[in-house]
């Protein structure tokens, strides 16, 4: 019984039975297993951007209902973007400089297109008589953008038409 439990061990050291050659992955496109870099991904700006596309197709088509819940989902897309780019930001500081500049531009770019939806909600809600829900919005894009961007300007813009600021911003 010994001997044969002593059989697979002189196979290999015999090199009739090699186990180098056992397992062998070969990828032959590495962006294969990159499931979240190609486009129209659930964690991808690009799909923040085609639930803006969708939004605004049902709003030319007059549906507002449906066109609502496309820039609602692109909103908490964008924000859940932009806090998981912000936290792989911080965790990586001091660690390795490259991670970190690749997730603040990614960050700001979540922040672009989260203003992008914010704007569009906004607009969305002041035309259905609804300011009161759309002011939160226009604070949001001008946080953070800042007052000095354009969006920044256009939201305090927006938010003096609406009468919640009386105060003209010259910057």
């Amino acid at each position: 019984m010994k001997f044969l439990k002593l059989i697979p061990i002189l196979f290999i050291f015999t090199g009739i039975f090699s186990y180098e050659n056992l397992v062998r992955a070969e990828v032959k496109n590495p962006n294969d297993f990159k499931v979240l870099s190609t486009t129209n991904k659930t964690l991808t700006i690009a799909n923040v951007k085609d639930y803006l596309k969708k939004g605004d197709k049902f709003i030319k088509s007059g549906d507002y209902d449906k066109a609502k819940a496309f820039y609602i989902d692109a909103r908490e897309l964008a924000t859940n973007l932009a806090s998981f780019y912000s936290d792989i930001n911080k965790v990586f500081k001091g660690v390795d400089a490259r991670i970190p500049i690749e997730m603040r531009k990614k960050g700001k770019a979540s922040l672009q297109i989260l203003a992008e939806s914010n704007k569009r909600l906004a607009s969305l809600y002041i035309q259905n008589k609804k300011p009161d829900v759309a002011v939160p919005l226009l604070i949001e894009n001008i946080r953070i953008l800042t007052p000095n961007s354009s969006e920044g300007k256009e939201a305090y813009k927006t938010l003096m038409q609406l009468g919640f600021v009386e105060t003209d911003y010259k910057g």
